[in-house]
């Protein structure tokens, strides 16, 4: 069973700029100002999107000067990925059962 902190991630990525923000930063670690040069959305907008992923822990900043980078945090996607995955065996165990039960 989901927790409500992995549906309260999965609210998180369920956005599309916050999605392209988690692709970019699964290639490289990038500031601010690279990610609205990727993304085309207004600073202001990607901030507030960088502060959910943020607080929600699926990205870490490191700021540098007057920059600050962010950087993705894997392990908490890969937690998620293995929530899906236990939840994927387990549809595919009851279905084996299903067969076995429907058919005589």
């Amino acid at each position: 069973m989901l927790t409500s902190v992995e549906t309260d991630l999965i609210r998180v990525l369920a956005d599309p700029l916050r999605m392209t923000i988690v692709h970019l930063l699964a290639r490289e670690t990038l500031c601010t100002t690279h990610l609205v040069e990727e993304t085309g959305a207004r600073q202001t907008n990607l901030s507030n999107h960088l502060r959910v992923l943020r607080d929600a822990g699926v990205v870490d900043t490191e700021p540098c000067g007057r920059f600050t980078y962010y950087r993705l945090r894997p392990d908490v996607l890969a937690a998620l990925a293995g929530q899906f995955a236990e939840l994927a065996e387990t549809a595919r165990t009851t279905a084996a059962a299903d067969v076995k039960r429907a058919c005589p």
